[in-house]
């Protein structure tokens, strides 16, 4: 489409719901379409083309019925959206065939009916838009620009505006906005200033949503380069919130009016965040993720549960020949501890969408004896993993027991003794099981474990005793897990879940037992004299707490003993 075209099509649109400043809110979709054709050369307008569009939902708020004057009954015998916009097309190019022109210049009244209508719900009914619609005149801020002194802007009709810039002689419109066609991937330095004015926060994201989903959430604002971060929890997973960067305070402030939209069956909040919580999130310092991100319109997937002894030619070979890497072992990269140690995690770089799809069907097949989760990922959730592990000591070295006072309580100092049951209890683990393995066990479930929520009982050993106690952020939550995990599979054992409370977790350290038909209480009132170890995990916000037991004390059906060394390796995730 030519820039400097002297034919506009001037194009306007209303909704089943909120109009005027508001149009696009509240998600309803478009009824009305109108453009027409003006002529600055010859100083002519074309016929006012009208065309009804038929919704999904035939509803209409008496504010849209009011200002367009349509009934449902109207609206029952218009098109769909699809074709009205194929009547678009049709009608444009032959009114410009008879005017003997190739190009036109789209011209709105304000951004909102492109990117806050027609663009999201496009994107939700699969339509591929025309490409006109990707570039753009606000009539408002080209009037502003060239008329600076022709009084308030927001008090002008599209009519009064237009006449004006026919008076105007050999003007050429420059305020060309942009819609962008996809979402640009990249780096981000923790040193790189970014404007708070132009980041938001998105809550209550499906857990297995990309930046992709959410760059469709947000279609019709333009999102910054490598700017969706997707937050993880203590655990490394997704916890259901992301935050987004914008490449300017107007399209941050189109996005805020998206709160409480859905994707899919889910509504998404929308808020203000701040530069530094971005690059909290996003910010790297390292050379070798910046080199590896370097590659530009990358697609990125993550690799989990990796065996340690994993070489770069078994990750490609198990990717086979239909979704190649690319540049091969440089498009690998490996995540590891401090000291050189895999963690299990790659992140991949593929070229194309197409490659990547194919990559994702070896979702959980096997490499050696462990079977790998593949998702999609982001330049900002590889930034965030490597900055996890890096950043994580490997082992919590605490003073010894005889120099830290500690109380003599059966459970942690720092839980809170309640009777709410946002608790759960794993017995019957496999003694080999580590923290990965509850964690894997738990599932879409990990999401709701409370930070320093996953506390596993040792045996006179040292060793894992088959039990683990689980905070959960809920008594829902808890009920839940006890429900859809009791007796499921944790390698050849199958592993009891039983829902209790801080309260019963001290009654069962203190001797008791706890299975589904109840709790029976401790052979005596007062707890046995326990001291407490803490092993930080590798991530800093999730602590493995081990309780180690006296001599000759009975829990439940297990063995308790001596404590132990307070230097523990910590488990991973």
């Amino acid at each position: 489409m030519a820039s400097h075209s002297d034919t506009l099509v001037v194009f306007f649109g209303a909704t089943a719901g909120a109009n005027g400043g508001k149009l696009g809110s509240d998600e309803r979709e478009i009824i009305l379409l109108v453009w027409q054709i003006v002529d600055l050369h010859e100083k002519k307008v074309g016929k006012l083309q009208r065309r009804l569009v038929k919704p999904d939902s035939l509803e209409l708020t008496d504010q849209s019925k009011e200002e367009t004057g349509l009934s449902v009954e109207e609206l029952y015998k218009a098109e769909p959206l699809d074709k009205v916009l194929q009547q678009f097309q049709q009608s444009v190019s032959a009114e410009l065939k008879a005017l003997g022109r190739s190009s036109y210049t789209l011209c709105v009244d304000g951004p909102l009916i492109i990117r806050q209508a027609l663009h999201p719900e496009a994107s939700k009914k699969n339509l591929v838009l025309p490409e006109c619609f990707y570039s753009f005149v606000d009539v408002r801020k080209e009037f502003h620009k060239c008329c600076p002194n022709a009084g308030q802007v927001q008090d002008l009709t599209l009519h009064s505006m237009l006449e004006l810039f026919e008076s105007l002689a050999d003007h050429k419109f420059s305020c060309f906005e942009a819609v962008k066609y996809k979402l640009e991937s990249g780096a981000c330095s923790k040193t790189e200033p970014v404007d708070s004015e132009t980041v938001i926060r998105a809550r209550g994201l499906p857990w297995q949503s990309s930046d992709q989903d959410i760059s469709r959430f947000f279609k019709g604002l333009n999102i910054a380069k490598g700017g969706v971060a997707l937050c993880l929890n203590a655990q490394g997973r997704r916890n259901g919130e992301a935050l987004v960067r914008f490449i300017n305070q107007e399209h941050r402030d189109l996005a805020l009016e998206r709160h409480k939209h859905h994707m899919g069956s889910r509504y998404i909040e929308v808020y203000k965040a701040t530069g530094e919580e971005f690059l909290k999130i996003a910010g790297g310092t390292s050379n070798e993720v910046a080199q590896f991100l370097s590659k530009e319109n990358q697609v990125i997937i993550r690799m989990r549960g990796l065996p340690f002894t994993a070489s770069p030619q078994d990750v490609l070979t198990f990717l086979g020949a239909d979704s190649p890497v690319t540049d091969a072992s440089d498009g690998l990269l490996f995540v590891k501890y401090p000291d050189g140690r895999p963690t299990g995690d790659a992140f991949v770089l593929f070229s194309c969408e197409e490659y990547a799809l194919n990559a994702l069907k070896k979702h959980k097949q096997i490499l050696g004896k462990r079977y790998i989760e593949l998702f999609r990922s982001t330049a900002a959730e590889v930034q965030q993993v490597l900055n996890r592990y890096m950043s994580t000591p490997l082992i919590s070295t605490l003073p010894s027991s005889s120099m830290v006072p500690m109380p003599v309580l059966a459970t942690p100092p720092y839980l809170a003794t309640g009777s709410t049951r946002d608790c759960v209890r794993l017995r019957g683990l496999p003694y080999t099981a580590a923290i990965e393995d509850i964690l894997e066990f738990m599932g879409e479930h990990t999401i709701d474990i409370k930070p320093h929520g996953v506390h596993m009982v040792l045996n006179q050993q040292g060793r894992p005793s088959g039990d683990a106690f689980i905070q959960m952020r809920s008594a829902d939550r808890a009920f839940m897990v006890a429900q859809k995990c009791h007796k499921k599979m944790m390698k050849d054992r199958y592993v009891e879940v039983f829902q209790c409370s801080t309260e019963e977790m001290s009654f069962v350290l203190m001797g008791g037992t706890l299975n589904r038909s109840g709790l029976s209480p401790p052979p005596c009132k007062l707890p046995c004299k326990s001291i407490i170890h803490l092993a930080e995990s590798l991530h800093p916000n999730a602590v493995q707490d081990v309780w180690h037991l006296p001599e000759n004390t009975k829990i439940g059906k297990f063995d308790t003993g001596a404590p132990c060394s307070s230097q523990m390796k910590a488990g991973s995730h």
